[in-house]
């Protein structure tokens, strides 16, 4: 196995601070800055395929794109050039977009979010060792994520409940709790119709800690994780639209932090799942755009999202909509809205 190297240059990170109780309303998206050029090791040569390991050790090279492209038999080409650079990078039908100096990317027309701006370095673009591993690789090489067999389990977890209800409706005050149960009830028979065991961490208005709800998929052996939320920016009325995120693999910032410490080098146990979560969201992610075309604000990494990080296996949260935007709360308190999000999720598990 090629040994990795450890990162240098980063300053000790702060304090972790408590996991809030629950997941509810909008925050600050990380601005970690790009790291200077001066601290970048650029190298030619494309790095080691990707290894899981229960404790990685943390990737720094940055690796020019277009030797990586090669050696991996991808293609590679520059599509914009004003008002910024950008490159599309094609394998086995899919599609990349990165853009120089932007952490946004996209993948086969869906917004995901990279750990590093790529940066160009003697007219060249490069790309950060961990963005190979945990983004491009996993999303172009590798195959689509399955889940095989005549025993699949799958955990669905309404968030909130009982006296943690949640965000709000603008429209009349009615708590996210209850539509987050309500979707859970509409998938459940959906999923179960496409060969799945369902269960459900909470079945009526009951509280539930998220250790528990971590716990609950462990005890019943659950191949992958889905908790459903639906979104705030109060008392802002003007955001809209879908987010998926998954756990900041080890050695990234995450793209939201909600102001809570953010350390990179936090080796959780859901990070061995690096890989498939981004495969995991991205599927889901654009099965919802298309169902409910809603506006597409990205997968996106949390590495403080309590019921993601304790995960030992595939396991992504969904924010529906955002009930503080009057239009998208008139939809999430249409039942028929709620059964277009379940119909899209049970068809993207398939």
């Amino acid at each position: 196995m090629s040994a990795l190297f450890l990162l240098a240059g980063c300053t000790t990170p702060p304090p972790a601070q408590p996991v809030p109780k629950e997941w509810s309303v909008s925050g600050s998206v990380s601005n970690q800055p790009a790291i200077p050029l001066r601290k970048l090791t650029p190298i030619t040569n494309p790095p080691p395929r990707v290894v899981r390991t229960v404790n990685p050790v943390l990737v720094t090279t940055w690796t020019s794109l277009e030797h990586w492209a090669a050696a991996e038999k991808i293609s590679v080409r520059r599509v914009m050039v004003s008002p910024t650079i950008a490159y599309a990078v094609m394998a086995q039908n899919n599609l990349i977009v990165l853009t120089i100096g932007s952490r946004d990317a996209s993948y086969n027309g869906i917004q995901f979010h990279l750990g590093f701006a790529p940066e160009m370095i003697d007219d060249q673009i490069f790309v950060h060792g961990l963005d190979l591993q945990k983004n491009l690789e996993p999303l172009l090489n590798e195959p689509p994520l399955q889940f095989n067999g005549t025993n699949r389990v799958i955990v669905l977890d309404p968030g909130h409940g009982g006296m943690n209800g949640g965000t709000i409706s603008v429209l009349d005050g009615r708590p996210e709790k209850e539509f987050t149960l309500d979707l859970a009830r509409r998938l459940k028979p959906l999923l179960e119709a496409e060969g799945w065991k369902v269960f459900m961490t909470r079945t009526n208005d009951t509280d539930l800690a998220l250790s528990n709800r971590v716990n609950f998929a462990e005890s019943h052996h659950a191949d992958c994780f889905i908790s459903l939320h639906f979104n705030s920016s109060a008392p802002d009325k003007k955001q809209n639209g879908l987010e998926t995120y998954c756990l900041t693999p080890t050695g990234m910032p995450s793209t939201i932090t909600r102001d809570f410490a953010d350390p990179w080098t936090e080796n959780l146990p859901n990070n061995f799942f690096d890989a498939d979560n981004i495969r995991f969201a991205v599927r889901l992610h654009k099965a919802i755009l298309n169902a409910t075309g809603e506006e597409d604000r990205g997968v996106r990494r949390a590495r403080f999202i309590g019921v993601l990080r304790g995960q030992k296996r595939p396991a992504l949260l969904i924010e529906g909509g955002y009930l503080s935007n009057p239009a998208e709360a008139a939809k999430i308190e249409n039942p028929a809205f709620r059964q277009k999000l379940a119909e899209a999720i049970a068809s993207a598990l398939k």
